[in-house]
């Protein structure tokens, strides 16, 4: 008997049809006697219904500002959840399983104030335990928290991801299933590579680096917690019929298994390769190069909560004047002009330009550590498709390199080719 936390995504609970199919994914773990609690998502497409009445409604009153509160915007958004948990409980009782719906503020999860994008503080998780020793399952909405002001607090689009690794960790659960439209992990996008394969098993490391580098897969923050909490996790596909051979295999379900690296027996160079489209580049021009200017141009930035990557610095050959290059999203970018021009006098730079309709492509692999020649390799297999490179930045796991958008594809095709992972 072991103790599983299942979460299924939005478009794993579109309609009652799918949460029937999810009934029947819980009841097989069920029966098989292990103990169970599962985080669900807002049906597919409510939320983003939700989001747009938030932000329709101070235009329908005439209001002068499209601005509106944090805190009732979580109250309104969060009930996409509290449908989904209440229907799947619904549907497990029918089918003779004792099963309770739980709002994030029951349990409780504690968050910080952050509303929209709140992280959680803590979770007791020993009345959910108690309950699952009697055999209830516990259907908890994801996405969700109760922050200090006692109000609904959301942790931002993708949560419920976080909501799962974090109640995983708290009930000490021996495997956190990540069930979703797709059935693992892949090299790269198999919509650009119809060769990428699916991986078996993918360090909490690499996962991370993925996350954050484009791959849609997991959210970047609930791979954060699976590896400070060590909560081994398994990407599968909601889509499987439920009972077909495997799927309740306890130790090697169908799926990717992301787990701490000692578990990975062998251990491939490059692992995969993400990318990130919709970036944009900011570049400070003429910029004073005196101590504390980096802190005066990034530390705005942070305030504002716009993630800032890729920074290329070139100081001027007298070295009294540098140009500062970053990347932020797409999205950001007239925010980050706008804050930076409001500091302009205290940075102290001539002009701020930006240029949209960039993409990042990222090499990622544990086995770069003790590789010599893997980013030589990356630019050779570029420069061969005359894709100019803008900007490099690199870790001990990983190499990103900026280029223009149009060669994205092109981009990804090559690097996967050209380490080897389109073959089986």
């Amino acid at each position: 008997m072991a103790r599983i936390v299942m979460k299924f995504g939005g478009t794993s609970v579109a309609n009652l049809e799918r949460i029937h199919n999810v009934a029947r994914h819980v009841k097989r773990e069920v029966d098989a006697g292990h103990e169970v609690a599962v985080v669900v998502s807002a049906m597919s497409g409510k939320t983003n219904e939700l989001v747009g009445w938030v932000q329709d409604t101070p235009k329908t009153t005439g209001a002068s500002s499209p601005f509106y509160d944090a805190r009732e915007y979580d109250a309104v958004v969060a009930s996409g959840e509290q449908v989904t948990s209440g229907l799947l409980a619904i549907a497990l009782q029918s089918m003779g399983i004792n099963a309770r719906s739980w709002q994030g503020w029951q349990i409780p999860i504690r968050t910080d104030n952050a509303h929209g994008a709140a992280r959680i503080l803590d979770i007791d998780g020993s009345d959910i335990i108690r309950r699952m020793g009697e055999g209830q399952v516990a259907v908890i909405a994801g996405f969700q928290g109760i922050g200090p002001d006692n109000r609904i607090a959301t942790l931002g689009r993708g949560g419920s991801d976080t909501s799962a690794v974090a109640i995983a960790a708290a009930v000490k659960a021996d495997r956190c299933d990540i069930y979703t439209d797709v059935d693992g992990v892949y090299t790269t996008d198999p919509r650009i590579v119809p060769k990428a394969r699916r991986m078996k098993k993918i360090s909490f490391e690499e996962m991370l680096e993925m996350a954050s580098l484009g791959a849609k897969v997991l959210q970047v923050r609930s791979v954060e917690l699976a590896m400070v909490h060590k909560v081994r996790t398994f990407v599968r596909s909601s889509f499987e019929d439920p009972d077909a051979p495997g799927m309740g295999d306890l130790i090697n379900p169908p799926g990717t298994l992301i787990c701490d690296e000692e578990e990975i027996v062998e251990q491939e160079v490059v692992t995969g390769i993400a990318y990130a489209k919709d970036e944009a580049q900011i570049s400070l021009r003429r910029v004073s190069d005196r101590p504390g200017v980096s802190a005066a141009i990034f530390g705005p930035l942070a305030e504002a909560h716009i993630n800032v990557d890729m920074i290329v610095q070139n100081i001027s050959e007298d070295g009294s004047k540098t140009d500062m290059t970053f990347t932020v999203p797409a999205g950001d970018v007239d925010k980050a002009i706008k804050i930076l021009n409001d500091n302009k006098e205290k940075i102290g730079f001539d002009v701020a330009q930006s240029e949209l309709g960039l993409c990042k492509v990222s090499v990622v692999g544990i086995g770069m550590r003790s590789h010599a020649g893997v980013a030589a390799q990356a630019f050779k297999a570029l420069a061969e498709k005359s894709i100019n490179i803008r900007a490099i930045t690199t870790s001990e796991i990983k190499i990103s390199v900026l280029i223009d958008g149009a060669y994205s594809e092109l981009a990804v095709r090559s690097l996967h080719s050209a380490y080897g992972l389109d073959k089986t």
